[in-house]
């Protein structure tokens, strides 16, 4: 199970840490994602990387604004969001997918472990 945490209200221009927890397990031989979704809209990735972090990967709109990291003792992985925008908000979910390639896998499907989300919003 992972459990996210980390969201909230900012300003445009803040900083948020998302954290996303393995809960009863490791996240050792795991890709892990950050998705994002607005209503009405489809879950989007963000930024996932690949066990070990050897590879991450960045959706463009948040390419150097956000950082991913990984705590493999603390099985966490983080995602560290600067300068948000209000275009940035969204709820935020944490997905997993055993994997020892270097695959970077982007797509929704492709990750079947997630968490329930949590929300950021930043205002203009």
């Amino acid at each position: 199970r992972l459990v996210e945490s980390g969201g909230g209200s900012v300003p445009a221009g803040d900083s948020l840490r998302l954290s996303c927890a393995a809960s009863g397990g490791t996240f050792t031989e795991y890709s892990v994602a950050w998705f994002r979704q607005v209503p009405g809209k489809d879950r989007s990735i963000v930024s996932m990387i690949t066990w070990a972090g050897s590879r991450t990967y960045y959706a463009d709109s948040v390419k150097g604004r956000f950082t991913i990291s990984r705590d493999d003792a603390k099985s966490t992985v983080y995602l560290q969001m600067s300068s948000l925008e209000p275009e940035d908000t969204a709820v935020y979910y944490c997905g997993a997918k055993w994997s020892r390639s270097g695959v970077t896998f982007t797509r929704r499907l492709d990750y079947n472990i997630w968490g329930q989300g949590t929300q950021v919003t930043v205002s203009s």
